[in-house]
Protein backbone atom coordinates (compact mmCIF):
# COMPACT_ATOMS: atom_id res chain seq x y z
CA UNK A 1 0.00 0.00 0.00
CA UNK A 2 3.07 2.35 0.22
CA UNK A 3 4.30 1.55 -2.71
CA UNK A 4 0.97 2.10 -4.24
CA UNK A 5 0.52 5.74 -2.62
CA UNK A 6 -2.12 4.54 -0.54
CA UNK A 7 -0.64 4.99 2.59
CA UNK A 8 2.28 7.54 3.15
CA UNK A 9 5.28 6.77 5.03
CA UNK A 10 3.93 7.89 8.62
CA UNK A 11 1.56 5.26 8.54
CA UNK A 12 3.75 2.80 6.98
CA UNK A 13 6.73 3.49 9.49
CA UNK A 14 3.56 3.26 12.27
CA UNK A 15 2.29 -0.02 10.99
CA UNK A 16 5.84 -1.54 10.83
CA UNK A 17 6.85 -0.75 14.24
CA UNK A 18 3.79 -1.86 15.36
CA UNK A 19 4.36 -5.48 13.40
CA UNK A 20 8.16 -5.62 14.93
CA UNK A 21 6.44 -4.69 18.62
CA UNK A 22 3.65 -7.75 18.10
CA UNK A 23 6.56 -9.73 17.23
CA UNK A 24 8.58 -8.85 20.24
CA UNK A 25 5.90 -9.23 22.44
CA UNK A 26 5.83 -13.09 20.95
CA UNK A 27 9.26 -13.84 21.50
CA UNK A 28 8.64 -12.82 25.28
CA UNK A 29 5.67 -14.34 25.75
CA UNK A 30 6.86 -17.66 24.34
CA UNK A 31 10.29 -17.33 26.48
CA UNK A 32 7.82 -16.79 29.62
CA UNK A 33 5.95 -20.04 28.50
CA UNK A 34 9.19 -21.83 28.45
CA UNK A 35 10.34 -20.47 32.01
CA UNK A 36 7.15 -21.56 33.13
CA UNK A 37 7.38 -24.90 31.58
CA UNK A 38 10.85 -25.48 33.08
CA UNK A 39 9.45 -24.25 36.90
CA UNK A 40 6.25 -26.70 36.39
CA UNK A 41 9.25 -29.95 35.54
CA UNK A 42 11.34 -28.27 38.88
CA UNK A 43 8.21 -28.59 40.85
CA UNK A 44 7.45 -31.92 39.65
CA UNK A 45 10.89 -33.07 40.16
CA UNK A 46 10.98 -31.35 43.54
CA UNK A 47 7.44 -32.97 44.62
CA UNK A 48 8.58 -36.76 43.78
CA UNK A 49 11.54 -35.62 45.93
CA UNK A 50 9.51 -34.98 48.62
CA UNK A 51 6.87 -37.84 47.85
CA UNK A 52 10.23 -40.46 47.90
CA UNK A 53 11.39 -38.44 51.88
CA UNK A 54 8.06 -38.71 52.60
CA UNK A 55 7.93 -42.32 51.70
CA UNK A 56 11.42 -42.78 53.19
CA UNK A 57 9.80 -41.66 56.46
CA UNK A 58 7.33 -43.61 57.12
CA UNK A 59 9.39 -46.12 56.71
CA UNK A 60 11.38 -45.18 59.25
CA UNK A 61 8.51 -44.82 61.38
CA UNK A 62 7.01 -48.42 60.93
CA UNK A 63 10.64 -49.17 62.16
CA UNK A 64 10.83 -46.94 65.14
CA UNK A 65 6.86 -48.65 66.23
CA UNK A 66 8.49 -51.96 65.18
CA UNK A 67 11.33 -51.09 67.75
CA UNK A 68 9.17 -49.84 70.35
CA UNK A 69 6.65 -52.76 70.49
CA UNK A 70 9.69 -54.78 71.24
CA UNK A 71 10.37 -53.23 74.68
CA UNK A 72 6.78 -54.57 75.49
CA UNK A 73 5.65 -58.36 76.82
CA UNK A 74 2.26 -59.19 76.37
CA UNK A 75 1.20 -62.03 78.78
CA UNK A 76 -0.42 -65.07 76.56
CA UNK A 77 -2.74 -65.36 79.50
CA UNK A 78 -3.81 -63.46 82.66
CA UNK A 79 -2.35 -64.66 86.41
CA UNK A 80 0.18 -63.68 88.98
CA UNK A 81 3.88 -63.61 88.55
CA UNK A 82 6.38 -65.82 90.69
CA UNK A 83 9.79 -66.78 90.42
CA UNK A 84 10.70 -63.17 89.25
CA UNK A 85 14.28 -62.92 88.24
CA UNK A 86 14.73 -59.06 86.95
CA UNK A 87 14.66 -55.71 88.33
CA UNK A 88 14.75 -52.06 87.62
CA UNK A 89 17.30 -51.07 85.67
CA UNK A 90 18.60 -54.49 84.66
CA UNK A 91 19.97 -55.43 80.92
CA UNK A 92 18.00 -58.36 79.22
CA UNK A 93 19.51 -60.59 77.27
CA UNK A 94 17.37 -62.59 74.66
CA UNK A 95 16.30 -65.89 75.62
CA UNK A 96 16.50 -64.43 79.43
CA UNK A 97 13.62 -66.02 81.72
CA UNK A 98 12.17 -62.95 83.66
CA UNK A 99 9.63 -64.73 85.27
CA UNK A 100 6.86 -67.42 85.49
CA UNK A 101 3.45 -66.73 84.94
CA UNK A 102 0.40 -68.95 87.02
CA UNK A 103 -2.99 -68.75 85.67
CA UNK A 104 -5.82 -68.88 88.43
CA UNK A 105 -7.32 -72.05 86.75
CA UNK A 106 -5.91 -75.33 88.46
CA UNK A 107 -6.48 -78.90 88.05
CA UNK A 108 -5.24 -81.94 89.25
CA UNK A 109 -2.76 -84.72 88.01
CA UNK A 110 -2.94 -87.70 89.77
CA UNK A 111 -0.62 -91.13 88.89
CA UNK A 112 -2.82 -93.79 89.57
CA UNK A 113 -1.38 -97.14 89.28
CA UNK A 114 -2.40 -98.95 86.14
CA UNK A 115 -3.95 -101.81 88.38
CA UNK A 116 -6.34 -99.31 89.54
CA UNK A 117 -8.07 -98.07 86.39
CA UNK A 118 -10.11 -101.00 85.89
CA UNK A 119 -13.32 -99.50 86.75
CA UNK A 120 -12.18 -95.29 86.49
CA UNK A 121 -14.26 -93.41 83.73
CA UNK A 122 -14.54 -89.84 82.52
CA UNK A 123 -17.02 -88.09 84.62
CA UNK A 124 -16.79 -89.74 87.98
CA UNK A 125 -16.76 -87.50 90.80
CA UNK A 126 -13.95 -87.57 92.95
CA UNK A 127 -13.21 -85.57 96.88
CA UNK A 128 -10.17 -84.44 97.25
CA UNK A 129 -8.55 -82.86 100.51
CA UNK A 130 -5.19 -80.78 100.25
CA UNK A 131 -2.21 -80.79 102.63
CA UNK A 132 -2.07 -76.93 103.16
CA UNK A 133 -5.79 -76.86 103.76
CA UNK A 134 -6.75 -79.83 106.33
CA UNK A 135 -10.26 -80.91 107.47
CA UNK A 136 -11.63 -79.10 104.04
CA UNK A 137 -12.73 -81.21 101.07
CA UNK A 138 -13.12 -80.22 97.47
CA UNK A 139 -15.52 -81.73 95.27
CA UNK A 140 -14.17 -82.86 91.48
CA UNK A 141 -14.31 -85.25 88.71
CA UNK A 142 -12.36 -86.92 85.97
CA UNK A 143 -11.70 -85.07 83.04
CA UNK A 144 -9.30 -87.06 81.32
CA UNK A 145 -6.96 -90.14 81.38
CA UNK A 146 -3.23 -89.72 79.20
CA UNK A 147 -2.58 -92.06 76.71
CA UNK A 148 0.11 -93.72 78.21
CA UNK A 149 2.13 -93.99 81.17
CA UNK A 150 4.39 -91.16 82.81
CA UNK A 151 7.54 -93.20 82.38
CA UNK A 152 7.32 -93.37 78.83
CA UNK A 153 7.29 -89.94 77.90
CA UNK A 154 10.01 -89.01 80.11
CA UNK A 155 13.53 -87.57 78.66
CA UNK A 156 14.87 -91.20 78.67
CA UNK A 157 12.23 -94.37 78.89
CA UNK A 158 12.97 -97.21 80.39
CA UNK A 159 14.05 -100.38 78.06
CA UNK A 160 13.31 -103.74 79.71
CA UNK A 161 15.11 -104.92 77.16
CA UNK A 162 17.43 -107.66 79.77
CA UNK A 163 17.47 -110.95 80.30
CA UNK A 164 16.66 -110.12 83.94
CA UNK A 165 13.13 -108.64 83.40
CA UNK A 166 11.40 -107.36 86.54
CA UNK A 167 7.72 -106.36 85.87
CA UNK A 168 6.87 -103.22 87.41
CA UNK A 169 3.36 -101.66 88.09
CA UNK A 170 3.25 -98.31 85.92
CA UNK A 171 1.22 -95.17 87.19
CA UNK A 172 -0.70 -93.14 84.63
CA UNK A 173 -1.73 -89.26 84.63
CA UNK A 174 -5.38 -88.52 85.37
CA UNK A 175 -6.65 -85.31 84.96
CA UNK A 176 -9.12 -84.32 87.49
CA UNK A 177 -11.06 -81.15 87.12
CA UNK A 178 -12.68 -79.31 90.22
CA UNK A 179 -16.23 -78.36 90.40
CA UNK A 180 -15.80 -75.47 92.77
CA UNK A 181 -16.44 -71.74 92.58
CA UNK A 182 -12.96 -70.05 91.24
CA UNK A 183 -13.07 -67.76 94.50
CA UNK A 184 -12.87 -71.43 96.72
CA UNK A 185 -9.38 -72.30 94.79
CA UNK A 186 -7.61 -68.95 95.76
CA UNK A 187 -5.44 -70.66 98.06
CA UNK A 188 -4.94 -73.83 95.84
CA UNK A 189 -1.26 -73.07 94.40
CA UNK A 190 1.01 -75.49 92.38
CA UNK A 191 2.98 -78.42 93.60
CA UNK A 192 1.09 -78.89 96.63
CA UNK A 193 0.20 -82.48 97.81
CA UNK A 194 -3.33 -83.55 97.86
CA UNK A 195 -5.40 -86.97 98.40
CA UNK A 196 -7.67 -87.81 95.78
CA UNK A 197 -10.85 -90.39 96.44
CA UNK A 198 -12.84 -91.16 93.19
CA UNK A 199 -16.20 -93.00 93.43
CA UNK A 200 -15.45 -95.68 91.03
CA UNK A 201 -18.94 -97.35 91.55
CA UNK A 202 -20.40 -94.01 90.19
CA UNK A 203 -20.82 -94.19 86.59
CA UNK A 204 -21.78 -90.12 85.20
CA UNK A 205 -25.02 -91.52 84.75
CA UNK A 206 -25.16 -93.87 88.11
CA UNK A 207 -26.08 -93.53 91.89
CA UNK A 208 -23.57 -91.96 94.11
CA UNK A 209 -21.66 -94.70 96.51
CA UNK A 210 -18.86 -94.76 99.28
CA UNK A 211 -15.70 -92.96 97.56
CA UNK A 212 -12.68 -95.44 97.60
CA UNK A 213 -9.61 -93.93 98.89
CA UNK A 214 -6.61 -93.78 96.59
CA UNK A 215 -2.78 -92.51 97.20
CA UNK A 216 -1.68 -88.74 97.11
CA UNK A 217 -0.86 -87.20 93.89
CA UNK A 218 0.27 -83.90 92.85
CA UNK A 219 -1.81 -80.33 92.75
CA UNK A 220 -1.23 -79.60 88.81
CA UNK A 221 -1.37 -76.47 87.56
CA UNK A 222 -0.22 -74.76 84.00
CA UNK A 223 2.76 -72.71 84.39
CA UNK A 224 4.21 -70.81 81.42
CA UNK A 225 7.89 -69.10 81.63
CA UNK A 226 8.35 -65.72 80.11
CA UNK A 227 11.25 -64.80 78.35
CA UNK A 228 12.52 -61.51 76.58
Amino acid sequence: MYKTKVIDRREYDASDAQAKSSAAAVESAAKKIAAQEAEIQLASAQYTAALAAQHQAEAQLRQADLQLSYTKIFAPFDGRITKKSIEPGDYVQPGQTLFSLVPPEVWVIANFKETQLKQMKVGQPVSIEVDALPGREFRAHIESFQVGTGSVFTLLPPENATGNYVKVVQRVPVKIVFDEAAANLDRLWAGESVEPRVNTRLTPSGEASRAIPLPPALLGQREASLAF
